[in-house]
């Protein structure tokens, strides 16, 4: 009888296809709820306040403008204070952490906190995107998806990567787009049919509840496209590119500045952003194209509706704005910001080209168009992402050729001039290459002073062979020997290949020093190095041993590291972490229950 019923339900792929429906669904759902709040904020505080405040009246009134984006960052205050480390800042590459290098549990009340949080700043005119937080939502909603039916770590990794693309194709209403998103930014590009098939099937109904809502309009109005001449234009399109990504990585770098900054300045974690808020409107006063996520003035930018040489500010202060703001300790993330930025910069380039060489080049807001692909690819490395955002908004087949080439060489200009993304700088500074994986990431982690065995042999190089025959004969599992000189300090190895010559010479054993035959040109590690660099000298010098030293400078004998020793210590990392992780499943369940 059992055997009969298990015909009708539904096997491993196929399980996963029918949750990830239902994490698409949930995603669509979630957009609303969130596109809501955004909404809701913006008509009560900015909105309102304008109308309180009388700002659009000019004159002195202008100068009342910071006190909206204040009032939203000033409100983050309570939801800060209540989840400490949840809400400010740029969020998502510690997302990318929890997913990629972590055990990709989300608690549920995230998906609250960063609507509210994301809400409030965006609403109030702070600089900021709403695509972040989105993916993360989705990818929350994923998560806590993947505890209920209490799935493997690498099944979890597919289902929140399924809530971002979900959220990411909603908010754009672009399904491939989503799709890529999770495939090359949360997923890093490794990802198997199963799960890929997982991650169609999400962005597809969100997209479905996101368009039976709001209807088929994309998230900005993209005019016609087309290319004028091809010989001309695909040349101008390169250079954009080039300009393009040279641009991106000064964005990336300045953001990184500014957060930097603000980390250091002696001032109430709470009040920060306020102070960001604050030089924000102070922008806004005269450049209000900069507060929000700039979605109406890349509509103006892409129709060409806009002045070259504002555009080439915008680039500049655009870039700053979302700096203050996500530096200082807003909420929301870096995507329509990174829009924003490659629409003028690319409407600045159009603009100029244009009026050079009208006859043969399309209007600006072509270059507007294709500027937004490019410097999307160029701040994340994800030019997929970006081709396919820009197919789907426009419509139009006649893009793709254009929008390939800057989307490519935006990106190869970008990560040959600087190697990290938007969101990978974190982990470089921290020693980790988030795309080698979990596994790298833990062994990077483990310091070989923790991995050393206490207990280790040295012989002095005065001592004769006869001596170092007798601490062969005694040793466990140990064919090295570290030399020490007289005052303590290593010299070099000594194995039992170096006194094979002279085994059968009792007078050669008694006349010869271990100094004279010992390796003096030898690799130390001292305990600082990590585990990943020790496991690739072995592998690289096909030893078994490397002696441990307190610094290179004074090389006192701490202790010989084997390769037994690094496995030993990543098993014993990886349990530790499978314990806290099933422990914080169960209390997260049980909380939630």
């Amino acid at each position: 009888m059992l055997t009969k019923m298990k015909r009708f339900l539904p096997g491993e792929r196929a399980r996963m296809i029918l949750i990830a429906a239902c994490i698409g669904v949930m995603s669509g759902v979630a957009i609303i709820v969130f596109r809501e709040a955004v909404d809701l904020v913006h008509e009560i505080i900015f909105v309102w306040g304008h109308e309180v405040l009388r700002i659009g009246e000019g004159g002195w009134r202008r100068l009342l403008l910071p006190f909206l984006p204040m009032a939203g960052a000033a409100l983050l205050i309570p939801l800060s204070l209540a989840f400490p480390g949840r809400v400010n800042g740029y969020g998502f590459t510690a997302f990318l952490r929890r997913v990629n290098l972590e055990n990709g549990v989300i608690r549920a009340r995230n998906i609250f906190i960063k609507i509210i949080a994301t809400a409030l700043t965006i609403g109030s005119g702070n600089s900021a995107g709403v695509e972040g937080p989105i993916a993360q939502i989705g990818g929350a909603l994923g998560s806590q998806v993947g505890q209920r039916f209490r799935v493997s770590g690498k099944r979890m990794k597919v289902y929140i990567a399924a809530g971002c693309a979900g959220g990411i194709a909603g908010i754009f209403n672009a399904p491939l787009a989503g799709m890529f998103f999770a495939a090359e930014i949360v997923l890093l590009g490794t990802y198997e049919i199963s799960s890929f098939s997982a991650l169609v099937i999400a962005s597809a109904l969100s997209t479905v509840v996101s368009r039976a809502y709001y209807g088929t309009v994309p998230a900005f109005p993209i005019p016609d496209y087309t290319i004028v001449n091809a010989f001309v234009e695909i040349p101008l399109y390169t250079l954009m590119a080039v300009i393009v990504g040279v641009t991106a990585v000064l964005h990336i770098r300045f953001f990184y500045l500014i957060r930097d900054r603000f980390r250091r300045l002696r001032l109430h974690d709470q009040i920060k952003p306020i102070l960001g808020a604050l030089l924000v409107g102070c922008i806004g006063i005269f450049f209000p194209q900069v507060m929000g996520n700039g979605y109406d003035y890349i509509a103006k930018a892409l129709a060409g509706e806009t002045l070259v040489w504002r555009m080439m500010v915008l680039v500049f202060l655009k870039s700053l704005a979302t700096a203050l703001t996500l530096g200082s300790g807003g909420a929301g993330g870096v995507f329509a910001p990174a829009l924003f930025i490659g629409a003028v910069l690319g409407g600045a380039y159009g603009g100029i080209v244009h009026h050079f060489l009208p006859e043969t080049t399309a209007a600006a807001g072509a270059y507007a168009t294709v500027g937004i692909g490019a410097f999307l690819a160029a701040t994340t490395h994800a030019p997929l992402t970006a081709i396919f955002l820009l197919f789907e908004m426009t419509g139009n087949y006649m893009i793709i050729i254009p929008v390939m080439v800057a989307a490519v060489v935006g990106t190869v200009t970008s990560s040959w001039l600087y190697g990290d993304s938007m969101d990978t700088v974190d982990f470089t500074r921290e020693g980790i290459d988030i795309h080698e994986g979990r596994e790298v990431a833990i062994l990077k982690s483990i310091r070989v002073g923790k991995a050393i065995t206490e207990d280790v042999d040295f012989i002095s190089e005065n001592a004769n062979i006869n001596h170092l025959l007798e601490l062969f004969r005694f040793a466990r599992n140990s064919f090295y020997f570290p030399v020490v000189n007289d005052k303590g300090l290593m010299v070099g190895v000594v194995s039992m290949q170096d006194v094979k010559t002279i085994l059968h010479s009792e007078e050669e054993r008694v006349c010869h020093l271990v100094g004279a035959i010992c390796a003096r040109d030898v690799i130390m590690l001292t305990p600082d190095t990590n585990c990943y660099e020790a496991m690739q000298l072995f592998d690289i010098k096909g030893i078994d041993e490397i002696p441990v030293v307190e610094s290179l400078a004074e090389p006192w004998v701490l202790g010989m590291l084997k390769r037994q020793d690094v496995i030993t210590a990543y098993n014993h990392e990886m349990l530790k972490r499978g314990i806290n992780e099933r422990a914080e499943s169960i209390r997260m369940i049980c909380s939630a229950g």
